[in-house]
């Protein structure tokens, strides 16, 4: 079956091959799919053809609401369109990379390779594009549920401390109820030793992640930048209790 990017309301989903409904059966047991797409016939062919093949299938049509969904439902691999209504595929893909590893596969009639790399920069796993083969995007979801089932098992999205909230989903910070503003690097900064709860994060290696490669050395961005972030979220910044230095070594992110 090849699905185009808008299908017939009325299109049968496949029946699966001979020797093939058994392999994928055992293969989706207790297996979480979380598919998101804006075009009604697309979820309903793909809800009831991995249904039928043994997935339990959430849907959503909408970046926030994909977003709500994978932080309640915690889904085993997600199937992303990025021509969302609300908000744009990428944008959900990095709400999701802030807490979760489960894979991402795009699916998308984006067939530009400029937005494929975007795409698989900004954390997704494979790329599928409309119009696509049933078949194969069932061998690239079972590759998926493989890889991601020895990952390492994602944080809860909403991380507590005692003076502020971080929801690594939204993107966003409260303190004593009302919203704290971060810029993206502060963000990037937070977001890297939030998602290392615990850890110690080095200091080449906070620089890499958040301002890249040729700054590894630039140690002095990362007291400017913890500074500013103890001023905004500890309760006594000359005292921090989350937002600790190992001198001489990097940061580490205790609540």
């Amino acid at each position: 079956m090849t699905i185009p990017a808008s299908t017939n309301d009325g299109e049968r989903p496949a029946r699966p091959q001979s020797g093939i409904r058994d392999r994928d059966q055992t293969g989706a047991a207790s297996t979480k799919v979380l598919v998101v797409d804006d075009e009604p016939q697309i979820l309903r062919a793909l809800r009831i053809n991995l249904s039928v093949r043994g997935y339990e299938v959430i849907t959503a049509a909408t970046g926030a609401a994909a977003l709500r969904a994978a932080a309640e439902k915690h889904p085993d691999v997600v199937v992303l369109d990025l021509g969302l209504p609300d908000m744009d595929g990428i944008d959900v893909l990095a709400g999701l990379r802030g807490w979760s590893t489960a894979p991402v596969i795009v699916l998308s009639a984006r067939t530009d390779s400029a937005d494929k790399v975007e795409a698989l920069d900004a954390g997704a796993d494979d790329y599928v594009t409309k119009p696509f083969g049933m078949d194969e995007l069932l061998a690239r979801l079972r590759a998926a549920v493989r890889r991601g089932a020895t990952a390492t098992e994602g944080i809860d999205p909403i991380v507590e401390t005692s003076s502020f909230t971080v929801d690594l989903s939204a993107k966003k910070v409260v303190k004593h109820g009302g919203d704290v503003h971060l810029t993206p690097t502060e963000w990037g900064v937070l977001e890297m030793l939030v998602r290392n709860q615990g850890k110690l994060v080095g200091r080449r290696e906070l620089l890499r992640e958040v301002w890249g490669p040729s700054y590894a050395t630039e140690t002095h961005y990362l007291r400017v930048y913890l500074a500013q972030l103890r001023r905004k979220l500890e309760d006594d910044p000359s005292h921090p209790k989350h937002l600790l230095t190992e001198a001489g070594m990097g940061y580490r992110f205790s609540v």
